[in-house]
């Protein structure tokens, strides 16, 4: 078994990033026997598909990588790396060029979201995007991928691709590349704004009070759980009343995420008490689950000697793994290269 699965780096990461995707890779991770593996990359590549400052993307694949590393991914016990010192990604991208239409691309939601009306002004690197995405996961043989809902269409992509490059170059007997099978993590808290319920939990709120952040030390915590919107009302005993109440939903879940309950089981045990009560256990909580990972990432963020020679020595493992695929590909299309 092998796992591959990227994420874009961002900066000021949060509960939401945590809880969304970091959290899983590292259960991921722990569940891989001697014969597993996990390969993690940051998507850097991906992030110039976009407008972007490069200082600011730079900063930022720097401070994912502590804040994975906090996180609990280990760089001895998976592969941690970032696309952009493992050329194999681009290379087969190319390749794989040849084998994706135009047609598929063009039916990708996230192009049709991201592109909007001005498909026209939008960088080729966006159009292809998800060409980029099938050789991230198809140049090291991966037999897992997790995804998310909004990432299943691009996996389905990955596979069309690999299938139809090995019905056209490949054989029955040796087919040039696995095609890989989603893994569908066990549903992640959607985690919401601490100021607005009904809003993603986000970076780019200019509030700071809407977010926890995993730099935020344990009185910031316990102050924006405190200061959260809530309601009036107590918490009920059952999760159907919670369906009009966002803000109240959305803290319960937090709890949820952390204590290892369901709503139900946390409304057990908080129903009929009123956020005065509730607050405060949510804030404790989090501060025991979260300060271990925020003293971590603070101690590691600013430490650059220590995260390149994490990338460093990731990207060395990559480029091994990615070798003998892309030779197969380049081989298999006729190629010559010495």
């Amino acid at each position: 078994m092998r796992v591959v699965s990227g994420i874009q780096p961002t900066g000021n990461l949060h509960l939401g990033n945590y809880l969304g995707a970091i959290r899983n890779w590292a259960a991921m991770q722990d569940e891989m026997d001697d014969q597993s593996e996990c390969l993690f990359f940051l998507a850097d590549l991906h992030a110039i598909s976009q407008p972007h400052d490069p200082a600011a993307l730079r900063a930022a694949t720097l401070e994912m990588t502590a804040a994975l590393v906090a996180c609990g991914i280990d760089p001895d016990r998976s592969v941690l790396f970032n696309q952009a010192q493992v050329p194999q990604h681009a290379e087969l991208q190319w390749l794989l060029s040849g084998t994706a239409r135009m047609g598929w691309l063009n039916r990708m939601t996230q192009w049709k979201d991201k592109a909007g009306k001005n498909r026209e002004g939008q960088s080729v690197a966006l159009f292809t995007y998800p060409v980029l995405q099938a050789a991230d996961v198809l140049l090291y043989q991966a037999t897992h991928v997790p995804v998310g809902e909004d990432q299943k269409q691009h996996l389905e992509l990955a596979r069309d691709i690999a299938q139809k490059f090995n019905n056209d170059f490949g054989t029955e007997e040796a087919p040039i590349f696995t095609l890989p099978e989603p893994i569908i993590p066990a549903e992640a808290a959607r985690i919401m704004s601490l100021r607005d319920g009904s809003a993603k939990m986000s970076k780019s709120d200019p509030s700071d009070m809407s977010r926890i952040n995993l730099s935020d030390d344990a009185d910031t915590m316990a102050q924006k759980v405190k200061k959260a919107k809530t309601d009036p009302e107590p918490l009920p005993s059952e999760e159907a009343g919670l369906a009009e109440r966002p803000e109240a939903r959305n803290l319960v879940g937090i709890y949820g995420a952390f204590a290892g309950q369901s709503s139900a089981d946390v409304l057990r045990d908080f129903g009929g008490q009123g956020f005065g009560a509730f607050k405060p256990a949510l804030a404790e909580l989090l501060v025991t689950k979260l300060s271990p990972i925020r003293d971590r990432f603070v101690a590691l963020k600013d430490d650059r000697e220590a995260l390149d020679a994490i990338l460093a020595r990731g990207a060395a493992k990559a480029r091994e793994r990615g070798a003998p695929t892309l030779t197969a590909a380049y081989k298999a299309l006729g190629l010559v290269r010495h």
